[in-house]
């Protein structure tokens, strides 16, 4: 039995996508896909709201994630941490060979702006990572706060993570002034892992020219060769190019102010449940995710029993991740979910529970 996908990622996939991956394939040095490459380009500088490069890696996010590192860390990397994603870029950071410290945030709680603001004074830091949507804790730190701060310091070069946030709110590249914007596309993007999208304005790139140890498979110079024909370094995942290409314009089909009203929509749906049942929320409410939501366990539930009879009834249910697994449970409402599917989850959860 095929399970639906009620986990922070990945989530299920439409079957219109799926089609769009069988579409017979061509050669990555073809006309014809510099074509398809050029037409998704252009349509993510619509939907990141820039005018800069986007670059397309077969990878993880995490793949670009260490290659933003090892492309614009110089002296010293601020990694602020705020959970299991955050803390282990600080690891990926260190264990690139660069000087870095984290400035670490308890699990739950937001990055703020005077948080940052206090660190980046220090004048230490010419470079910063921050995950804008930490998965792991169901966090959305206020990205539109952190680039003003980001703003104040031109010296340190900003790299953002927005794996699990993108597309699913306004996160305007260019008006925020990010340097680099970094997300995969298996969770709001509703696609099959395996594809990493990113961003790299002038600025960082011209940080890239001076960096020794960039590597090349990930090596942000070379991107923008390629780039410049339409193409990528090496041998890209054309089958996932054509997977985004399809679902790129379903996004602009529903439209971008109704894809995120469903989102802040789903989200209201699921933070009013978790509240009726008695549960808290991990992060404050200012704070919390509009992809998925971190509820804490306050009724002491058995969640790895609660987990099992959610798959005998074909549901995947998230118990908790790393340190809080069994202390709290994430539910997803992103990419492709619908209320009503978002309610009949909701709904076998509720009766789950009082089997329990």
């Amino acid at each position: 039995m095929r399970k639906k996908l009620f986990i922070p990622g990945p989530i299920d996939v439409s079957p219109e996508i799926l089609q769009a991956m069988a579409t017979p394939m061509i050669g990555h040095r073809m006309k014809e896909y510099a074509i398809l490459h050029k037409g998704v380009k252009e349509k993510l500088k619509k939907l990141l709201f820039t005018d800069g490069r986007v670059f397309l890696s077969t990878s993880s996010a995490f793949g670009v994630m260490e290659g933003a590192v090892r492309n614009l860390v110089g002296t010293r990397c601020a990694n602020f941490c705020n959970g299991a994603f955050s803390d282990k870029w600080h690891d990926v950071t260190r264990r690139c060979g660069k000087e870095a410290d984290a400035i670490k945030v308890e699990w739950g709680q937001p990055i703020t702006p005077e948080l940052v603001d206090r660190t980046l004074a220090t004048g230490r830091y010419d470079s910063l990572t921050v995950i804008h949507n930490e998965s792991s804790t169901g966090v959305m730190s206020p990205l539109p706060e952190l680039a003003e701060v980001f703003r104040r310091y031109p010296d340190v070069v900003s790299i953002v993570d927005t794996v699990s946030s993108m597309s699913a709110l306004k996160i305007p590249i260019d008006e925020l002034g990010i340097d680099c914007c970094i997300f995969g596309v298996q969770k709001a993007f509703a696609l099959p892992p395996g594809l990493a999208v990113f961003t790299a304005n002038e600025r960082a790139l011209e940080r890239a020219k001076g960096m020794e140890g960039r590597g090349y498979y990930f090596d942000f110079l070379e991107f923008a060769t390629n780039d410049d024909k339409d193409n990528t370094p090496s041998t890209p995942n054309i089958s996932a190019i054509y997977a985004l290409d399809c679902q790129l314009d379903r996004i602009f089909t529903e439209g971008l102010e109704p894809r995120w009203e469903r989102h802040r929509r789903m989200a209201g749906m699921v933070r009013e449940w978790v509240a009726g049942q008695g549960f808290g929320f991990l992060p404050d409410e200012p704070y919390r995710s509009l992809t998925l939501t971190c509820a804490t366990n306050a009724r002491n539930l058995d969640l790895a029993k609660l987990k099992g009879m959610l798959g005998e009834k074909g549901y995947a249910f998230d118990d908790g991740y790393g340190k809080l697994k069994g202390k709290t449970f994430r539910i997803p409402h992103m990419g492709d979910m619908q209320p009503e599917g978002i309610r009949e989850f909701l709904d076998c959860l509720e009766g789950c529970m009082a089997a329990l």
